[in-house]
């Protein structure tokens, strides 16, 4: 496997961001369940480096959220927040969309460049990248009881993960450093909001299905 550059400070940057683009939402269904304190500190946590965590744990590796406590403070503070300011109304709405795509193909790319680091494959490491972004969000639904929604028919999370993940491994061969980060970051926030903004979901049925064989 070629040589993988290092994780650049400003990526490194842009991870930390992340922690309250995820834990904020956190906090607001923490909200619609009308739970206490400690019910919006939980799920903002869990949410916010709750993917890296376990991406982190899977490769062997202590959790960066367990060594760096700007990650667990910026999570708190998500949570104080979400818990005093009512995360609703239409300035909401149009800010958040745009913060979580880049915390999207942020987390992504942090961690496929991470697993790359770490020797593994390819397309593990993109699935790692997928996990990092979207992990926190799925233990924090399945914790509140709920079919978590990058499972559900919804824009293409997912798959805007994936893209971002897959991007510095497809620009390898031409750039390496902070550009192919930075567009990595760029393809899989591109992703996000243009699913969003169009209305794009993977299908739950094939379109195409087999005509019915009529035994005699």
């Amino acid at each position: 496997m070629p040589d993988v550059p290092q994780i650049p400070d400003l990526i490194a940057f842009f991870d930390l961001l992340g922690v309250p683009a995820n834990g904020l939402p956190g906090g607001a269904v923490a909200r619609r369940y009308q739970l206490d304190p400690v019910g919006f500190t939980v799920p903002a946590i869990i949410s916010a480096p709750g993917g890296g965590a376990i991406h982190d744990v899977l490769l062997n590796v202590q959790p960066v959220a367990l060594t760096d406590l700007r990650y667990l403070t910026v999570a708190l503070v998500a949570a104080a927040i979400a818990y005093l300011v009512p995360l609703e109304g239409r300035r909401w709405r149009q800010t958040f969309p745009r913060v979580d795509a880049i915390a999207l193909g942020t987390r992504a790319v942090v961690g496929t460049q991470k697993a790359l680091l770490n020797d593994i494959h390819w397309l593990p490491a993109i699935l790692l990248g997928v996990l990092t972004a979207c992990g926190g969000g799925v233990v924090r639904d399945m914790m509140l009881g709920n079919v978590p929604v990058i499972l559900q028919r919804s824009e293409l999370y997912a798959t805007a993960a994936f893209a971002g993940g897959a991007t510095p491994v497809l620009l390898h061969p031409a750039t390496t450093g902070p550009l192919a980060s930075l567009g990595a970051v760029l393809v899989g926030g591109a992703v996000c909001l243009l699913a969003r903004k169009r209305g794009w979901m993977l299908p739950t049925e094939p379109r195409w299905k087999p005509s019915r064989i009529h035994r005699r």
